[in-house]
């Protein structure tokens, strides 16, 4: 089989150029960002094809070999460009393709990546917020600037339970949805309670009566738990940390956590949540986390 030719030095310097403004719109609108990829891919192969068809035949001879080179090149990019895109063409199947593999959580939808229930001792925040689970070169702001606020508040519950701060860090941003659905007062003010910690035993502080999913005989349902409330976010991560250490339900999870695998499958194991996909939820929140801290350093 002969091979398809390298793309022209033109066409690289071309695709070169566009490729910042191209990733640039992949972190702001990654589904726009794909039709375009798509379309781009779609003209380079074009041109990759029309070369070889070229090669195949004879040159004429009325110009010199660069000359009919030069105008075939220029000819072969218009041709391509103004193809490129167009229904039903090799764009639209590449886009296709691509978007089965992107997961999507359109506005307003809830996240399905957000925990779906909770035991007594733990709890849900509502179910709103941004998909979880994007790699950093695409992470949303807000990720990143979560990360680096709560940062130093996870730090602290390491320092009291031993549990890494990554893991903490990954569970307040799967509980809140990395800050979007965090829980609120019924006045819409802050609860500050990021790691969804229901108001249940001999809690005695404020608390918010939240609308969340719980799943009971594998079935689920809506219902309105009381959850904690508190006046900072280091009360918050405080008071969670208190928790997992002082409690016997989480004794294990807190001594076993080595990994984000065994720490996320010891709380789902304990009834931190009644999600049945929560374990993975939670491991694939924490590596996300983790890369997100590798990329800011």
């Amino acid at each position: 089989m002969t091979a398809l030719p390298q793309v022209s030095s033109n066409a690289l310097s071309i695709d070169s150029r566009s490729l910042d403004s191209l990733r640039h719109a992949a972190a702001q609108d990654p589904k726009s960002a794909m039709r375009q990829a798509a379309v781009q891919f779609e003209s380079i192969f074009m041109q990759m094809v029309m070369k070889s068809m070229r090669e195949a035949t004879s040159k004429s001879g009325l110009m010199d070999s660069s000359s009919v080179d030069t105008f075939t090149g220029m000819l072969d990019t218009q041709m391509t460009q103004k193809w490129g895109g167009r229904a039903g063409g090799l764009a639209d199947m590449i886009e296709r393709q691509l978007s089965r593999n992107m997961p999507a959580t359109p506005s307003g939808v809830s996240n399905p990546d957000l925990p779906s229930g909770r035991e007594r001792g733990a709890g849900a925040p509502s179910m709103t917020g941004r998909p979880v689970g994007i790699a950093p070169g695409g992470a949303n702001p807000e990720q990143v600037a979560f990360v680096q606020k709560m940062s130093v508040h996870a730090q602290a519950a390491e320092r009291e339970t031993g549990v890494p701060a990554s893991f903490i860090l990954g569970q307040a941003a799967l509980e809140s949805g990395w800050g979007r659905g965090e829980i609120r007062n019924g006045d819409g003010s802050r609860a500050f309670n990021l790691l969804g910690v229901k108001a249940t035993g001999n809690w005695k502080g404020a608390t918010t009566d939240v609308v969340t999913t719980e799943y009971v005989d594998g079935k689920a349902m809506k219902t309105v738990e009381k959850f904690r409330a508190y006046g900072s976010y280091q009360e918050a991560f405080s008071d969670y940390a208190r928790m997992i250490s002082n409690s016997t339900r989480y004794g294990d999870v807190v001594r076993g956590a080595r990994t984000a695998e065994s720490f996320a499958t010891g709380m789902q194991k304990a009834g931190y949540a009644t999600d049945p996909a929560y374990a993975n939820k939670l491991s694939r929140t924490i590596n996300q986390t983790l890369a997100l801290q590798r990329a800011m350093v």
